[in-house]
């Protein structure tokens, strides 16, 4: 085992984000947590910690301009609408897509549920109808979030789902991409970057396979949008999700991006009011799209909140962030190369690879793992991630997760390496 000396030899590593100035931002890193330690906040890949500018564009919405958006000709209801539908454009803008593209839901979940429920009820004469032999196309790194949707609309049309095997070095095995991807196939939903690997799909291949049999390719950017720089137009995608709070955004608000003419074809997923255009008392006609899709009073704050975020990280840059969290990457993964008994899943090179490290150390179960590290400030993320699938391919029932972002530094990896060593020394000794 390495002394603290040998793992600091890392410490330098070069800082491409000012992180002092960048932590003055955020309001959480004031507070201590485990009787008066740091907070050193490594679990972003389950949820990101809030600017305050985002927050005071929530709080200030409620302060100053509540009312019911789309519903009123009063003064705070036209003021609640311009700040929903400009949050709309901004967020259209940040993914390089038009506003009547953006369909505002409550979480990334819902987005991809939108998607599989919708074209579940798609009439027999709508492109986006499922049938018997038909195809569905996943991979076995996905969030159950982008997989049990599937799962359930090939149980309830009868359609078939196949999936993109993980190879050792924790990147899809494209090899058979002809076979996995037939003519029958009517659906690819696949993730961005993987939650558990930190792996970034190589998505050209893929869409075009899927284009020329007429598929669609649908994309969890949960992992990727708040980290990277996105434009739905040259991935060449049809469909995106991602969630607000991963994002620097508030919770209770995710967004599914659909060209406008795939959106116009899916039927509603909801129905109740704003999603409308006419109604009698033996039918109703639906509104345009993003409106079919956002029945009811929207999370109007949530959606200002996230504009401000996005607002954020533009900022910032997101090539900037991405850099930056390159280096953490490359450091935690040297890092914990030189420690014993520690096995390290998914990509060692960076190439097409994010900023999230998950990891198994001999002998420590990975919630002793992180109760220890908690108990030294750390939060890391400790379990099968939502990814139970993958977690089986790997070989494993846990890991112990640990997630950069743009307020992380070099003092930060150097502190969850130093307890990965100091773990080792407890439960040895105990």
């Amino acid at each position: 085992m390495p002394s603290t000396s040998v793992i600091n030899r890392f410490a330098r590593s070069p800082m491409t984000l000012d992180v002092t100035r960048i932590k003055e931002d955020f309001p959480i890193f004031q507070r201590t947590v485990r009787d008066g330690k740091r907070l050193i906040y490594l679990d972003s890949g389950a949820t990101s910690q809030k600017p305050n500018v985002v927050i005071e564009a929530e709080s200030n919405f409620y302060r100053l301009h509540n009312a019911a958006v789309h519903r009123g000709a009063h003064q705070l209801a036209e003021e609640a609408t311009e700040a929903y539908e400009g949050a709309r454009e901004s967020v259209a803008q940040f993914l390089g897509a038009k506003s009547d593209e953006i369909v505002f839901t409550k979480s990334a979940t819902e987005s991809i549920n939108l998607l599989a429920y919708a074209m579940g009820n798609a009439a027999v004469d709508n492109e986006f109808h499922l049938k018997q032999g038909d195809g569905i196309v996943v991979t076995e790194m996905e969030h159950h979030a982008n997989l049990i949707p599937w799962q359930q609309l090939a149980k309830r049309t009868g359609a078939q789902l196949s999936w993109f095997d993980v190879n050792d070095e924790g990147r899809l095995d494209l090899s058979r991409i002809d076979q996995v991807i037939t003519n029958k196939t009517k659906v690819v939903a696949l993730t961005h970057q993987s939650n558990v690997l930190g792996t970034i799909n190589p998505l050209e291949a893929i869409v075009a396979r899927a284009h020329a049999v007429n598929a669609v390719v649908v994309l969890d950017a949960c992992q990727s949008v708040p980290h990277l720089p996105i434009d739905v137009q040259g991935l060449g995608i049809d469909f995106l999700a991602f969630s607000g709070h991963k994002a620097l955004g508030p919770t209770g608000v995710g967004v599914l991006w659909g060209r406008n003419q795939l959106l116009d074809e899916l039927p509603p997923f909801l129905y109740g009011g704003s999603m409308i255009e006419n109604v009698t008392m033996e039918n109703a006609t639906w509104a345009q799209a993003p409106k079919k899709f956002e029945a009811g009073v929207p999370n109007m704050a949530q959606a200002v909140g996230l504009a401000a975020a996005l607002g954020y990280l533009e900022s910032v840059g997101l090539n900037n962030i991405h850099e930056h969290e390159m280096v953490l990457t490359q450091e935690i993964i040297l890092g914990l190369e030189e420690i014993d008994g520690v096995q390290i899943f998914g990509p060692k090179e960076l190439t097409l690879r994010g900023g999230v490290v998950s990891f198994a150390v001999e002998g420590i179960h990975p919630h002793d793992l992180g109760q220890f590290m908690d108990s030294q400030g750390i939060a890391v993320r400790t379990g099968h991630h939502c990814a139970w699938p993958l977690n089986r391919k790997l070989g494993v029932n846990a890991t112990t997760r640990a997630s950069m972002y743009l307020y992380n530094d070099s003092e930060d990896i150097q502190s969850l390496l130093a307890s990965v060593v100091d773990a080792q020394k407890y439960f040895r000794s105990r």
